[in-house]
């Protein structure tokens, strides 16, 4: 596998914290040594303001040397959405804990894809994982 991706709905949370284009910053600036991985470069976050009126929210994103975090926010909803893609695992359980501390949610949703399930480390891998997906599609024919 090439690593975990941990998509996290989150509902329920206080709309100054989803408002808050400082905070949302400090957060995803401070998130990937909460997760002991490397940013590469400043968080990249700004406010989208849509043609509806409660369309509307904060966004941003830190890319990490393992990948990147996302945080997308809609603050008249009171709802909020993380992404965290890594080339290597991470305790996504304390992802979760220092996102909900911050975010307070009232409840949220998680799914935790494994990504890259062909990607080969090697090239001998590769070859391996090619043919055993060849012979497996030749048996279902």
């Amino acid at each position: 596998m090439f690593g975990p991706h941990l998509i996290l709905e989150a509902y329920g949370c206080p709309k100054t914290n989803l408002a808050d284009l400082n905070m949302v910053s400090e957060v995803l600036d401070q998130y990937p040594a909460q997760l002991d991985m490397t940013k590469i470069m400043p968080p990249y976050v700004f406010t989208y303001r849509g043609t509806v009126e409660d369309d509307w929210g904060v966004s941003g994103v830190v890319l990490i040397a393992e990948s990147h975090i996302s945080i997308h926010t809609f603050p008249d909803k009171g709802f909020v959405t993380l992404d965290i893609f890594s080339c290597r695992e991470f305790d996504v359980e304390a992802a979760i804990d220092y996102f909900c501390g911050i975010f307070k949610p009232e409840s949220y949703d998680k799914q935790l894809l494994m990504r890259g399930r062909e990607f080969p480390r090697s090239g001998g891998r590769a070859g391996r994982i090619i043919e055993a997906e060849r012979e497996r599609l030749a048996a279902n024919f």
